[in-house]
């Protein structure tokens, strides 16, 4: 498992148990180094005082908080834990809220939360009254210099956390909104019949980062002398008539499936016609 990220005690009512949290996911890119474009050496980033005109050594950097312009106080790193709030430590759940009340556009950054020593019991169950109840805790706690609303979740197999925007981190943009009398009813029902048409199950492992492996493709390719081959640029049908275009779309996602249901019938078929061949 990853390395933790905070350990400390989760408490709820009079129920208190050590917990550790491990980051759930994380994205992946390719990432690139700067290069000298004369010679392809690599270059690196100098620190620079800017008071002494000169180049100066991570060791003699400290943090500092511009509270006037050009003015800063110097901050080190056992005062900041100093000033830690009792959340550093302690994650309190505050209440309990049904699970589909929280809109997803409020959840962050997820975590595994698993229990520490001693906390298997109480973890357990925490767990199994949540899947029972349907409800998610929301909680407070601290870290990466910041007091965090998370969200505590029944996952498959544990305790999902979730750190929350707060509601004035949320946009508010007034023009987001759509206006549902431009809908027809026989629109609806093609749209509607085209989702279910193309309704499956959710499997993650199906979906892949096209374009991370065109990258590494692209790579490959240039270490080896090839030619990089541009990928075709998508062919996009102008939509004019919208009933047209959702009628040609319901019947290519049709299609597949008529043409296996066809292979069926045609298959029966041929078996007794082998039969009197060989007879």
């Amino acid at each position: 498992m990853a390395s933790t990220v905070w350990k400390g005690h989760l408490t709820f009512g009079l129920v208190s148990f050590p917990v550790k949290l491990y980051s759930a996911a994380r994205s992946e890119s390719i990432s690139f180094n700067q290069l000298h474009k004369h010679d392809g050496s690599r270059v690196k980033q100098v620190l620079f005082c800017q008071a002494e005109d000169k180049p100066i050594p991570r060791s003699e950097i400290v943090k500092g908080f511009e509270y006037e312009k050009d003015r800063y106080v110097v901050i080190e790193d056992e005062e900041v834990k100093k000033v830690a709030p009792a959340s550093a430590k302690v994650m309190e759940i505050l209440e309990f809220v049904k699970n589909d009340q929280v809109d997803p556009i409020y959840l962050e950054t997820s975590y595994y939360m698993a229990p520490d020593d001693a906390g298997e019991k109480p973890y357990a169950l925490l767990f199994e009254a949540l899947k029972k109840t349907g409800y998610a805790g929301v909680a407070k706690i601290a870290m990466h210099n910041r007091e965090h609303i998370v969200i505590l979740r029944p996952g498959k197999n544990g305790v999902l956390l979730h750190t929350m925007y707060f509601s004035h981190e949320i946009r508010k943009v007034d023009e987001f909104r759509t206006d549902v009398s431009l809908v027809k009813e026989k629109e609806l029902a093609l749209a509607t019949n085209l989702v279910e048409a193309l309704a499956g199950e959710f499997e993650p492992d199906k979906y892949k980062d096209t374009y991370r492996e065109n990258l590494l493709k692209m790579i490959e390719a240039k270490k080896e002398g090839q030619e990089v081959i541009a990928t075709p640029e998508p062919q996009q049908a102008k939509v004019v008539d919208i009933m047209e275009a959702l009628k040609a779309s319901l019947a290519m996602a049709k299609k597949p499936a008529a043409s296996a249901t066809a292979a069926e019938p045609a298959a029966e078929e041929e078996k007794p016609a082998r039969r009197r061949a060989r007879g």
